[in-house]
């Protein structure tokens, strides 16, 4: 069983309730995947407050909506049967994508940004893992639509990479500067 401080406990929750903010406040985007602000929480999740607390924000973030609150960026916004939605994949990515983003930055010392910016494309690279799969499974066998994998690359992944992207380098930056500001480093002092 993992032992949580009390700090830590608050920290995952904080960075869940980011996640329920840019989750509702910037969705928009195609029909099948939408945009969202989503994977730059999840990277900075895990970047901040390292691989295992972080991956627990999404955890805690993935399990309110199961739950039924309206906290996912598509229709029907939560609830059991999302998990029969083709873009869950990327909702369990979130969960992996934190704990990668934070698994490949060093336990000591202070990284540079392009370390960060390589532990957040690999966190990305873990949401894609997931969500890529699962919307080809969900569309074929569930949904009963005919789509090749590279058509589900072509509404999945190439519409989002380039500004993923940017999210990455921007979480990059971001978390590095926290943690030179306040002189903490993946969520210890």
């Amino acid at each position: 069983m993992v032992k949580l401080a009390v700090r830590e406990m608050i920290l995952a929750a904080l960075f869940a309730a980011l996640a329920v903010v840019a989750a509702a406040l910037f969705r928009f985007g195609a029909p099948v995947v939408p945009f969202s602000l989503v994977p730059f929480v999840v990277m900075l999740a895990g970047a901040i407050l390292g691989a295992k607390v972080g991956a627990l924000s999404m955890l805690v973030y993935v399990l309110l909506g199961l739950i039924g609150l309206p906290v996912f960026e598509k229709p029907p916004f939560g609830g059991p049967a999302y998990v029969l939605q083709p873009t869950f994949g990327y909702l369990v990515g979130f969960i992996g994508g934190a704990y990668a983003a934070g698994a490949l930055l060093p336990e000591k010392g202070q990284p540079g940004f392009f370390r960060y910016f390589l532990a957040m494309v690999g966190g990305l690279a873990v949401i894609y893992l997931f969500g890529l799969p699962y919307l080809y499974l969900i569309l074929n066998f569930y949904l009963g639509k005919t789509f090749s994998a590279l058509q589900v690359i072509k509404i999945g992944f190439l519409p989002f990479i380039a500004l993923d992207l940017l999210k990455a380098a921007a979480a990059a930056a971001l978390a590095r500067a926290i943690s030179r500001r306040l002189g903490v480093y993946r969520g210890k002092k």
